[in-house]
Formats: C-alpha cells, structure tokens, sequence
C-alpha cells in the first residue's frame, strides 16, 4: 500500500475522532452554567479533539503531497532475469532430505550429491514448486 494512502486514511480517521470529541466536550459544556464545571469538558474533551482535528488535517495535507509512484515493474524471468526453473528431467532430492526439487532449483543446482526422488514420498519445494499442491 502506497504511504501516500496510508497517511490520507490515517488523517482522515483522526479527523473523524476529533470532530467525535469536539462534539462530546461542546454537548458537555453547553449543559453547564459555571465556568469551573465546564473545565473538565473542555481538557478531556475539546483540546484534544481540537489537537486531534490538526493532526488529522497535517497528516491528509502531507499525504496529497507526497508522489505517487506506480510499483516498481518485476522482472518477468526471476530476481537476476534468469529464467523459471523448469521440470524438465527427474525431480531431484538430497539425500536424508525432504523436500523435492526440479533439476534447475537454486537449492540443489550444483549439488554433486543431489540424487533422483524416485518412489520416496517428499513434500514439494516451496521455492522452485515441482508439481501443483
């Protein structure tokens, strides 16, 4: 999710809560004659709403600012442009291990001691996928 629509939902949300306690501190002190009983509403309710009203607002403000940058395009082969690992040849497996693997699988390209799956019930790798879960 791009920071930019973080920080607008997040200015907004807090926004919204602040006009909630803007609300609640003028409803509490508009029922009340004295002005030392009206304090209460005013530091639990209205501050902090107020405080909450400008933060929301700076963090929307900072949020439209900020440039949108559409994702970064992946390479379609693999991290390094290599291509897939592909299934052709025998699924491979290590010996004592339980995965199996394609022939071409980073974990086991290379491998002299790398021997074929055969009739040994294996789990597939989660990096190269041999066959479909």
């Amino acid at each position: 999710m791009p920071t930019s629509r973080i920080l607008l939902w997040s200015g907004l949300a807090a926004a919204a809560g602040g006009a909630v306690l803007c609300v609640l501190g003028w409803y509490g002190i508009s029922g009340e004659r004295f002005a030392e009983r009206q304090l209460p509403y005013l530091a639990s309710c209205t501050v902090p709403g107020a405080a909450l009203l400008v933060a929301g607002a700076v963090l929307v403000g900072s949020g439209a600012l900020l440039p949108v940058r559409p994702p970064e395009p992946r390479p379609p082969d693999g991290p390094e442009g290599t291509p897939p690992p592909s299934a052709d040849g025998p699924f491979l497996r290590v010996p004592g291990g339980t995965l199996a693997h394609r022939p071409d699988c980073p974990l086991v390209a290379g491998k002299e001691e790398a021997v074929e799956v055969a009739d040994a019930e294996l789990a597939p790798c989660p990096v190269c996928e041999p066959w479909p879960p």
